[in-house]
């Protein structure tokens, strides 16, 4: 096991960890940049440095000042958490070259599965259910207007490098097709330094269900079931439960098992996420895997019991998987509520400030996850997510009802977050009878906000 792990990552993700870390009686190192002096992750660390300035490619994004710091420390690995370097091949090579464990799957799979195209080419190759689009990534206008010719609308352009919903456009037309092609393109190469794109059939009234893998160095990989996802707002999660509703056990084990096989093709280790359409006839298609821990994972430890974090660093060090496939058992219901600084009657406007008062829900089935206290000034240049409100029940039924309970308890004074909008969706009947899907928030709020005159949505 390792001594010391340094957490290159901020927020609630590097407290995650840093905790997991503790309960494996390894000590563990902060990183931080200039903005981030009096984050939570900096005090309960047992060491903590400073990489740089609040710009990212000055400090997170900064592999060297990184590299520095684990020499510093005498660090045995690295957490990459999620964004950031998460997903970076480079990153995981320069690790292992330092000598240093990435805590995480190994660098070729990375790049393998971070180059979306040719994940879904290793898919299709293995005769598994993909979305129809292209096997590889479009270069030109003309690849991708012939493409969506072949396709047929709507259909969905997706930037072949990162996630998180970035360099991602909905074409209903030909007409939006160039300058959705333009936009992606360039969004895409500012987030990720990469315009690469592809292009895939778009499903509307779709579900998106994810599901959660484990995998140790010797070739075991099990699954620990799924995620519904389909709560989103530009393609960004803001509500995740646990189990789906729509899945029967068996259609549960068949796409289990084919996440299983997805993984098993390159050779996985570690956590990771493989992601899936489902349609209205409850078929699905392979979309994609994230090669690290997602920011919903606490969804899935609240219904299996199993601590993905102490896993993930279990792994990296070279123990085996203690737990079976028949073991993995889904009890009751868990919903994650994603906290962020943005104003939901403003179109979700995110703003930065000083939590004047910071009071967590509490109770039983009620977790919190977070970096935040009282009198802690929220920096404006990063993700606005705050905490991350986690809540079970032994039923749907009692998780929302604990949900309504928990949220209603959640006090954050000083700036505007996402709760009131959360308690609003938890009142729709739309949602309380799970019959949601990816543009279930546009289609029942959103216009609400932005074209309602005042840009207020009744209630909340």
């Amino acid at each position: 096991m390792f001594e010391k792990v340094l957490i290159a990552n901020r927020g609630e993700i590097a407290v995650r960890i840093i905790r997991a870390c503790r309960e494996l009686g390894i000590k563990s190192v902060a990183v931080y940049s200039e903005a981030d002096k009096e984050s939570l992750h900096t005090k309960l660390a047992d060491e903590a440095y400073c990489i740089g300035p609040h710009q990212l490619n000055k400090s997170y994004l900064n592999i060297p000042h990184i590299m520095s710091a684990a020499e510093v420390s005498g660090t045995d690995a690295i957490h990459p958490g999620y964004g950031f370097l998460a997903e970076n091949s480079q990153f995981a090579e320069i690790c292992e070259s330092c000598e240093l464990v990435f805590i995480g799957p190994p660098p070729d799979v990375i790049k393998k599965l971070g180059d979306k195209s040719f994940a879904k080419k290793i898919v299709t190759e293995a005769g598994l259910p993909v979305l129809p689009g292209s096997e590889s990534v479009l270069g030109s206008e003309t690849e991708l207007i012939n493409m969506a010719g072949e396709i047929e609308y709507p259909l969905i352009i997706k930037a072949a490098s990162g996630g998180g919903g970035r360099g991602m456009r909905i074409v209903h037309d030909k007409a939006e097709l160039i300058k959705c092609i333009n936009t992606a393109a360039s969004e895409a190469g500012a987030a990720f330094g990469d315009s690469s794109l592809y292009m895939e059939k778009y499903i509307e009234k779709a579900r998106h269900v994810e599901f959660q893998i484990l995998a140790d160095k010797k070739g075991n990989i099990i699954h620990l079931g799924e995620r519904d996802c389909s709560v989103q707002r530009r393609h960004q999660k803001l509500i995740e439960e646990s189990p789906c509703l729509v899945l029967t056990d068996k259609k549960r084990k068949e796409i289990g098992e084919t996440a299983v096989q997805i993984a098993k093709t390159v050779s996985y280790e570690n956590a990771g996420t493989v992601e899936f359409l489902l349609d209205e006839k409850g078929n699905y298609y392979f979309l994609e895997v994230n090669t690290r821990v997602q920011v919903e994972h606490p969804v899935t430890e609240m219904v299996t019991g199993i601590d993905i974090i102490k896993e993930q660093i279990m792994l990296a060090s070279g123990e085996a998987l203690d737990i079976r496939q028949s073991d993995v058992v889904l009890n009751g219901h868990a919903f994650e509520f994603r906290i962020n600084a943005e104003d939901a009657k403003k179109n979700f406007l995110p703003k930065g400030g000083e939590i004047e008062l910071y009071n967590p829900p509490g109770g039983p089935g009620v977790r919190v996850d977070t970096h935040i206290y009282t009198g802690y000034e929220v920096p404006a240049f990063y993700d606005s997510l705050l905490a991350k409100l986690i809540v079970w029940g032994s039923s749907r039924e009692e998780a929302i009802a604990r949900s309504i309970r928990a949220l209603d308890e959640f006090i954050i004074i000083g700036i505007e977050t996402t709760i009131p909008f959360y308690l609003h969706v938890l009142n729709n009947d739309i949602f309380r009878k799970g019959q949601v899907f990816t543009e279930f928030v546009s289609a029942e709020f959103i216009s609400n906000f932005i074209g309602g005159g005042n840009g207020e949505q009744p209630g909340i």
